[in-house]
């Protein structure tokens, strides 16, 4: 997924025509790439000298050189995976392996060779290098197009452009190649949409290749320094990405830290809100209830026990009483002298009636309990006493009442 961001995103080719009198024909494209779409930003024919290329180069310019013509060497062979001296020697005879840089171009059953002798090609290093152009890819002869052919408006058969004439089979794979001035294709070419003269075809395959040198397979020479060169440009785009990413990740930790702090922050404030609430809420209902509190023992002390008419009671009681008994006594929420000398202060019997009264014979008595019985608000009824009197001849006898 970081793949595109590692890449150079911005490159320049540069083809030059090395003719059999010395003479050079320069081409510069540079070439933009954002996202999936690559732009011609810069498109010069024409150039005779190396020393003009300064003037259209940015410094520190990723740039990708291809060369062609006097002292480069081609061989179309049987494909060859890998090239050392043994099969070297077979394409040139008497050749030392270590005096030549080698490129291996691949198609279909073939291998297009070429060579350049490392003398000539670390001049043309050096030379760029004094200019303070870093190239950081060489390759020989028009077998960059391989990577762009299908861009361009050839949609099968063989591929002519400026003298460079290409035989493809149908599957589109190189059967031969050989190079013919004035052999041309008449019709313009077109990558994509876009006309482009054919001289900028090889300079825009070579920054290409370069952008997208870690996508695709190149076409090309290793030489150390440059693969060195390039690898360096790699390395320092992806420490700026991964730094980038470093730094965004950070920064989404920070936010995220921010969103959650603030969020807990007013979550805290609501808290501490509510709590405020529930402590003066809690300090309210405290002196509510002490109000209350301090009001029952008020209504307790005053006897009124939620208005229930108690005289209203003791004519229910009375009403009920036998002819036998003789009352003497009816108390309401009568003393309680336990509490009272335990508390050291007057306390009373709560919902109760105390009746003392006299009767002859304990029956009446049970008779009269048994009545008051029947009434829905007596709670509980209990003869606490019968006590016979001889000096009066008569019981005496206490009952206790819950309402």
């Amino acid at each position: 997924m970081l793949e595109k961001y590692y890449r150079i995103n911005q490159a320049a080719g540069i083809s030059v025509d090395i003719r059999q009198d010395g003479s050079l024909a320069i081409s510069l494209c540079i070439v933009h790439a954002e996202g999936n779409q690559l732009d011609l930003e810069k498109k010069i024919t024409g150039i005779s000298s190396v020393n003009e290329l300064k003037t259209h180069l940015p410094a520190k310019f990723s740039v990708a050189l291809n060369l062609s013509g006097k002292g480069i060497l081609y061989k179309q062979t049987e494909k060859i995976e890998d090239i050392d001296q043994l099969s070297f020697s077979k394409i040139l005879p008497n050749a030392r392996f270590d005096d030549f840089y080698i490129q291996n171009f691949i198609s279909g059953e073939f291998s297009f060779v070429s060579v350049i002798r490392k003398t000539d090609a670390d001049k043309w290093i050096g030379q760029f290098a004094q200019l303070g152009i870093q190239l950081q890819k060489l390759s020989l002869g028009p077998f960059v197009i391989a990577n762009i052919a299908d861009q361009l408006n050839i949609y099968e058969g063989d591929i002519v452009i400026d003298g460079h004439y290409i035989r493809r089979n149908e599957k589109k794979l190189w059967i031969d190649y050989r190079y013919d001035q004035s052999s041309d294709d008449q019709f313009p070419i077109k990558l994509a949409s876009e006309t482009i003269d054919k001289k900028l075809v090889i300079p825009y395959a070579a920054a290409f290749q370069l952008i997208l040198c870690s996508q695709i397979d190149p076409v090309g020479i290793e030489v150390p320094s440059l693969e060195t060169t390039l690898n360096q440009k790699l390395d320092e785009n992806k420490l700026k990405v991964r730094g980038f990413i470093i730094l965004a990740v950070f920064f989404l930790l920070l936010l995220i830290n921010y969103v959650i702090l603030s969020w807990l922050g007013a979550a805290n404030s609501r808290l501490d809100s509510q709590v405020s609430m529930n402590d003066q809420n809690t300090d309210s209902l405290n002196k509510i209830e002490e109000s209350v509190k301090k009001k029952e023992a008020s209504l307790d002390t005053l006897g009124w026990e939620g208005g229930l008419n108690k005289s209203i009671l003791i004519d229910q009681v009375a009403s009920l009483i036998p002819a036998e008994i003789t009352l003497s006594e009816i108390s309401v929420n009568p003393l309680d002298h336990a509490n009272s000398r335990a508390q050291k202060s007057i306390a009373f019997l709560k919902r109760r009636i105390r009746i003392a009264g006299n009767s002859d014979q304990i029956i009446p008595v049970n008779e009269w309990i048994a009545r008051i019985k029947t009434r829905k608000w007596v709670k509980g009824i209990s003869l606490d006493s019968y006590n016979f009197d001889s000096e009066h001849n008569t019981g005496r006898f206490l009952i206790s009442i819950d309402y």
